[in-house]
């Protein structure tokens, strides 16, 4: 399938910058003309992801958090999020919802299933000791 946009960008591993990469996707997208509903689930999987980055992968230290999104012809959108923190040791056991690594502080664990649940499609491959990749696709135009 042919791509009809690209972007790449890249910023500090800091919670101020979450909204940041919500805003930088949605204006990304904002060509397709997506619904509020299609364009609030994106923003809020990318802002997942950025903070499970920013929590997990980092565990709050400073890093940098990486974004390339890709829009191709017939309206999907594919969105990855990519940290070079401390990666995930078993993926499968980390999407399980309730599941968490912060377990001192408040977190809930239901990162990947909120991403799962505004996303056609979630992938996250990882390395321990080299960081983690998480991989949204939305096709929008699909609530018309």
């Amino acid at each position: 399938m042919k791509s009809v946009n690209e972007m790449k960008l890249s910023f500090p591993s800091k919670s101020c910058n979450e909204a940041f990469a919500r805003s930088a996707v949605a204006a990304f997208i904002m060509n397709l003309d997506p619904t509020v509903n299609e364009l609030s689930d994106l923003k809020t999987a990318v802002s997942e992801a950025v903070t499970n980055s920013i929590v997990h992968g980092y565990r709050r230290q400073s890093g940098v958090i990486y974004i390339s999104g890709r829009i191709l012809e017939n309206g999907r959108v594919t969105v990855k999020i990519r940290d070079k923190g401390c990666g995930i040791a078993d993926v499968e056991q980390a999407m399980q919802p309730l599941f968490t690594t912060a377990a001192d502080e408040e977190r809930a664990g239901l990162g990947f299933a909120v991403m799962q649940s505004f996303c056609d499609k979630v992938r996250v491959t990882s390395t321990v000791g080299k960081g983690t990749t998480v991989t949204l696709e939305k096709l929008i135009g699909a609530d018309d």
